[in-house]
């Protein structure tokens, strides 16, 4: 008894199933021209995109660590700048008390006295302006650089360039009578103090910022590390998911000429069928 299915010639039925697989390569294709990728999921081919989104990931996290690179290298040319301005305001400390050395009344002196106490709270002022971020490395701060996932850091270590104590032991004026004796002459032995204290703190900031320039290139070597890292890693997994669009527009093609001669195949094995059924006729 019939079951009302129509059956096929063989031919017809290799046709169809040939146009079935042509049709399912040609979506593929597409997918791979749309994308751009020959990988877009993990049916495609599992190695290739987890290895892929492996990479991709590690980059992603390398960005993060150059990112906060960036903001530590600012941070450090904020007190590396700093600390040249700080070592101008010296200079000018300096000039000062030499100045007084050589001041021939006491109100010369005076006039010395306050120029110094000036320069003195500006360069204060100037450390405390020195920070970026809530760091400041001529405050006491330190600076901590991570550089990787596995939690490889640099710390740099601040110090402080205030002129009090704690800093670079630049203390204030004093009395008038530290600078001139009334009546008198310059008081030099205290004079010649400061200026030693002042050459002091001069070679202390120089120091310190050969230290400074020293972890500065530390962070920018690393810097360009990561930025090569990235990079490759990005590469890496684009080789593994990328396709050739070359060779993908040469599948399209091929695909679509196979798919055209398919139809015009089926096509002629119906009309086969036909003219052998106007024989019974």
């Amino acid at each position: 008894m019939s079951n009302g299915r129509i059956s096929l010639t063989a031919q017809m039925t290799a046709n169809l199933l040939s146009l079935q697989g042509t049709s399912k390569l040609l979506g593929i294709t597409q997918e791979h021209l749309a994308t751009g990728k020959k990988v877009n999921s993990a049916i495609d081919d599992p190695v290739a995109y987890f290895d892929s989104e492996a990479h991709y990931q590690l980059a992603s996290d390398y960005a993060t660590f150059k990112n906060a690179m960036s903001e530590a290298v600012q941070t450090i040319k904020s007190a590396t700048d700093t600390i040249e301005s700080v070592k101008e305001i010296l200079q000018q400390m300096k000039s000062a008390v030499t100045s007084a050395k050589s001041a021939a009344t006491q109100s010369e002196a005076s006039d010395y006295r306050a120029n110094y106490n000036t320069l003195r709270t500006q360069l204060n002022n100037l450390v405390g302006d020195a920070i970026y971020k809530g760091v400041n490395l001529l405050e006491d701060d330190d600076l901590a650089v991570v550089f990787n996932v596995e939690g490889d850091k640099l710390t740099v270590q601040g110090f402080c360039a205030t002129a009090g104590n704690n800093g670079l032991s630049i203390l204030t004026q004093g009395t008038l009578g530290t600078w001139f004796v009334t009546g008198g002459a310059p008081v030099n032995a205290n004079l010649s103090a400061k200026i030693t204290a002042i050459d002091d703190a001069i070679t202390t900031l120089r120091s310190k910022a050969k230290v400074m320039a020293t972890n500065l290139g530390i962070v920018t070597t690393r810097q360009d590390f990561t930025n090569n890292m990235i990079a490759t890693l990005n590469t890496g997994g684009d080789n593994l998911t990328l396709a050739d669009m070359n060779e993908e527009g040469a599948n399209m093609l091929m695909l679509q000429t196979r798919q055209s001669m398919g139809i015009q195949s089926l096509s002629i094995a119906s009309q086969s069928a036909q003219q052998v059924l106007q024989l019974f006729q």
